[in-house]
């Protein structure tokens, strides 16, 4: 998510025709928006739950946090509190629907 972010904003100041693929743009809007909305709802991602039921059932170990709360407390030693996972989700969400009003996406036509 936040590699297509610097690969849009970095496009749209580079002239990348790429960066306004409808449906990449799409794709990655939709995606940020769940991701947020699972974090208003103080749920995990699905994949961190599926990752977690997969190492349960291969008998390995496995973590409770989400997975970026779990590798930032992991790597930078921070113990933050959900809320300012919400809030930075919903910050990186904010920038991504400017940069879709700042930089809208393109709709091809077939002819």
């Amino acid at each position: 998510m936040i590699g297509a972010q610097v690969l849009i904003l970095l496009g749209w100041w580079r002239g990348w025709a790429w960066v306004g693929n409808a449906w990449f743009r799409l794709t990655h809007l939709v995606t940020i928006l769940i991701v947020m909305l699972q974090a208003w709802l103080g749920r995990l991602c699905p994949l961190t739950v599926w990752e977690r039921e997969l190492r349960r059932a291969a008998g390995q170990a496995f973590h409770e946090q989400s997975l970026i709360e779990h590798w930032v407390t992991r790597y930078l030693y921070l113990e933050l509190p959900w809320w300012v996972f919400v809030l930075g989700y919903t910050l990186f969400a904010a920038l991504v629907v400017w940069t879709w009003w700042r930089l809208p996406p393109r709709w091809s036509r077939r002819t």
